[in-house]
């Protein structure tokens, strides 16, 4: 697995694109249900459908981890790409999450 965070002239937002040899040839179909199944329920994670990448302007401004994914076509190069607002989410908005969690309230409380 090689983990790229890019470098760009933005105010605010990271972008991520992950590259993993897969052990054995997949589907794109299989990497789909296994991000759905894995992520089902979580309030703040939005994942793409297969071969549609999220950008950094879906999720400037919110608190959500947006998580999109191309394989290659010989079923063993997956690039998963996520996207977050580094000032929400990758800070203050995760400590509102975390603080919301620990005392039992609604997680999303002041962060809608």
């Amino acid at each position: 697995m090689i983990f790229t965070p890019h470098l760009l002239p933005i105010p605010r937002g990271i972008l991520s694109t992950i590259y993993v040899h897969l052990k054995r040839e997949t589907t794109a179909d299989e990497i789909q249900c296994c991000f759905q199944d894995f992520y089902q329920g979580k309030r703040w994670i939005r994942v793409f459908p297969a071969s549609s990448l999220p950008e950094i302007q879906f999720s400037v401004h919110t608190n959500y981890c947006d998580l999109g994914f191309c394989l290659a076509r010989d079923g063993r190069r997956l690039v998963v790409v996520s996207c977050l607002d580094n000032l929400l989410k990758g800070a203050a908005g995760q400590a509102v999450q975390n603080m919301n969690l620990m005392y039992g309230w609604d997680e999303a409380e002041g962060l809608q």
